[in-house]
């Protein structure tokens, strides 16, 4: 069982919100079912939170800064009822041919992170819907990846190997590299595998 989980880091489109494919337009972003209610449960839990993503339209010219700001700003609206507070959103707006050190798989957005906020990879779990979040999470030394089956996650899950999901989340006991730890049907899903025991206790008053 990995180590207690304080720091939980997320993809955001396809994990938190409906992948709209190179998302510009806030009035478009649109939370996944439950997403807001399950980060509420794991702020609750005393767990921070962050978004790391990929957001190669910036890099391709399809987007740029202000409008991924104006996407964001609006996903931090929706979440605001929830009470479900993103400590902090980090980016890479490069393309897949950029050499970059911080485009997912690479950790270079963890590093910033880890640098801001004291963070801690042993105390870290990432969650997303790619391959490449959970080769992020496997290379940054995170002791619990989630691989949801929303956005590309059915995709990946197949790629990857995976065995089907047959109960709201599956933790792969026997991995072949490149394996997440836990593959989830959603983000309300993984949260419930979170808070059966994963998660640090919460500090007292």
């Amino acid at each position: 069982m990995p180590a207690a989980i304080r720091h939980i880091l997320l993809d955001r489109d396809g994990t938190v919100i409906v992948d709209r494919h190179y998302p510009a337009d806030p009035d478009a972003v649109e939370l996944l079912p439950g997403a807001g209610q399950a980060l509420a449960r794991l702020a609750l839990a005393g767990a921070d939170l962050y978004l790391v993503t990929n957001q190669s339209g910036i890099g391709r010219g399809y987007y740029g800064e202000a409008e991924f700001q104006a996407v964001q700003a609006r996903l931090q609206a929706l979440l605001a009822p929830y009470g479900a507070p993103i400590t902090a959103t980090v980016h890479c707006p490069h393309g897949p041919d950029a050499g970059c050190d911080c485009r997912k798989p690479a950790t270079g957005l963890f590093d910033r992170l880890a640098r801001a906020y004291g963070l801690d990879a042993a105390a870290t779990a990432v969650i997303g819907d790619k391959a490449s979040d959970i080769a992020f999470g496997l290379a940054l030394g995170a002791p619990l990846t989630i691989l949801v089956a929303t956005g590309h996650g059915q995709q990946a899950a197949q790629t990857l190997g995976l065995p089907p999901l047959s109960a709201p989340w599956l933790e792969l006991v026997d991995r072949k590299p490149g394996w997440p730890h836990v593959l989830a049907r959603d983000l309300p899903a993984a949260v419930d595998f979170l808070l059966a025991g994963r998660l640090a206790p919460k500090a007292g008053p």
